[in-house]
Order: C-alpha cells, then sequence, then structure tokens
C-alpha cells in the first residue's frame, strides 16, 4: 500500500513560509481515475494545498485501486442499485457529506448528477470535460470533435450546474486536432491538459486566487 509522503495538513505552508489553506477533495469517477492519479501524486509533496479524502465511484472501476495503492479511502454508489437517479444522487450525497470535502471533482465520472447534488456542493463542485466548451459537450466530446471535422478542440474546467456542461468555466485550453487522429490518440493528447488545468485550479482555490462562488455568481 502506498502512503502519501505529506505530513500533518494541519502542519502545511507555502514554500514562503505563510500558512495556507489545505482543501479536502472528494473525487469521483466512473474508470481508470487518470486525473485521480495526478491528484494524487501531486499531494504526495508535502506543499500542495490539498489532500484527497476520498474516491468514490458509480460503478466498480479500475480506478478505485487507487484508493490501496496511496492509502485513501474509497467507496461505490452504485448507479444499478436504486430505482430512479435522484435516490441515487441522495445517497451519494450521503456518502459525500460524510467526508466533509471542501471540494467535490467530477473526474471521468460518466454520469449526470441530479439536482439535488448540485444544490448540496455546488459552486464547490467541479468538473473536467474534454472539449472546449461550449463546444462538444456531453458524454462524447472528443468523439463528437472528430466527428465535425473539427481542426482543434481542448480541454475545460467548470463549475457544475444542472446543465450538460454548460456551466460557469473556470479554465480551458485549445488542443490541436492532428491528421490522422483517432478518438484515443485525441484523448491522450486532452489527458494531460485536463491534468495540469485541474491541479492549478486547486492550487488556486485554496491559496484564494480562485473564487469558485464569485465565478458562479457572476
Amino acid at each position: 500500500m502506498r502512503t502519501c509522503a505529506a505530513g500533518p495538513v494541519s502542519s502545511a505552508r507555502l514554500r514562503d513560509g505563510y500558512p495556507r489553506r489545505v482543501l479536502k477533495l472528494v473525487v469521483l469517477i466512473s474508470g481508470t481515475g487518470s486525473n485521480l492519479r495526478a491528484l494524487l501524486e501531486a499531494s504526495e509533496d508535502a506543499e500542495f494545498p490539498a489532500r484527497v479524502v476520498a474516491i468514490g465511484a458509480d460503478r466498480d472501476c479500475e480506478g478505485l485501486a487507487l484508493g490501496e495503492e496511496f492509502g485513501i479511502p474509497a467507496f461505490t454508489v452504485p448507479f444499478t442499485a436504486y430505482d430512479s437517479r435522484d435516490e441515487w444522487g441522495d445517497a451519494l450525497i450521503e456518502q459525500v457529506r460524510a467526508w466533509g470535502a471542501d471540494l467535490v471533482i467530477l473526474s471521468g465520472l460518466m454520469r449526470l448528477v441530479p439536482p439535488a447534488v448540485v444544490d448540496a456542493f455546488s459552486p464547490d463542485l467541479i468538473n473536467t470535460h474534454p472539449a472546449y466548451l461550449p463546444e462538444f459537450p456531453g458524454a462524447h466530446g472528443v468523439r463528437d470533435a472528430l466527428a465535425a471535422g473539427a481542426t482543434e478542440t481542448g480541454a475545460s474546467l467548470i463549475v457544475v450546474d444542472n446543465s450538460v456542461d454548460g456551466g460557469p468555466i473556470i479554465a480551458q485550453e485549445r488542443v490541436p486536432i492532428l491528421p490522422g487522429d483517432t478518438e484515443s490518440t485525441l484523448h491522450d493528447r486532452i489527458k494531460p491538459v485536463e491534468r495540469r488545468l485541474l491541479i492549478q485550479a486547486v492550487i488556486d482555490i485554496a491559496n484564494s486566487h480562485l473564487d469558485l462562488k464569485e465565478l458562479a455568481a457572476s
């Protein structure tokens, strides 16, 4: 089992010596958890101003194994175990609240969360998306960009609201589509950009350089 190299959260400090906020993160996934791994690896630096306190998923998936690898609790709220999306959402809220998260990150959660989840956590509820929003929202952003014959797409980080990938944009960056790109090769080039945007946003939120409430209200 891999453990985090950082010391106690309360003792963490910026490199300039000033105390700063350390965010408690709950990350929700459906797949391999590549962005989650990037966050967990970043957290091994004692200066990184956030710690993943729990990993959640809507199904049994490969990314849950990161919990054992990094010594982080993991839980599953199976969508298929509930009669409705709303009931699933209520169970998800209960699980996430148990960890006292400052920020909830949807990172590859392939499920539209119901309004109750948005009401419970937004604007401290953010989502990564493999497209330059508002272009190509939805579950197949990479495939849709290729199908449209676009010459570029991107990666976006947004505040989750009750639209489909239409919430306030926190950060985004263009990624070119190269001749011969497949859905797999293009997604592989987008993922590192998503990770970089996500990690920088977490740092900015923790250090009060980014105010999600102000962004959501604007």
